[in-house]
């Protein structure tokens, strides 16, 4: 009697394992966009006559320990930003009202914050400067 094997292949059949696994990737980061972070993206607006470039640039970031609610003692510590000098600078030369974001920070079971803000021409320039 012959050996069976503990798994049945086709003898000719394609290796698809990498398009599947690609597929569920796909399905599961197009049910999940809202969720996830993503880097920064260039985008170009045209201005009158000029094409100018828009970018996204996180302006300020900071650690929040694991607390009951992480928006309530986070308010503190944004609102100190936006007062400070950096904060009033960028929010007088961004494009839109800077946005903050939230994030689990695995490393020390707290929240990341970043803020984010969206600048163009010679405010990006001066901002990139600074940095």
């Amino acid at each position: 009697m012959a050996k069976v094997k503990d798994s049945i292949a086709w003898p000719n059949a394609p290796d698809r394992t990498s398009q599947a696994n690609q597929h569920l990737a796909d399905r599961y980061f197009e049910n999940h966009k809202d969720r996830i972070y993503r880097p920064p993206v260039n985008k170009y607006v045209v201005v009158g006559d000029r094409v100018e470039e828009v970018k996204t640039v996180v302006v300020h970031e900071f650690l929040m320990s694991d607390v009951e609610d992480p928006d309530l003692h986070a308010a503190e510590p944004l609102l100190a930003w936006e007062k400070s000098e950096q904060g009033q600078w960028v929010m007088n030369n961004a494009c839109d009202t800077p946005t903050w974001h939230r994030s689990a920070d695995p490393m020390t079971y707290g929240y990341r914050y970043r803020i984010t803000a969206k600048l163009m021409g010679p405010a990006l320039t001066e901002w990139l400067l600074r940095q």
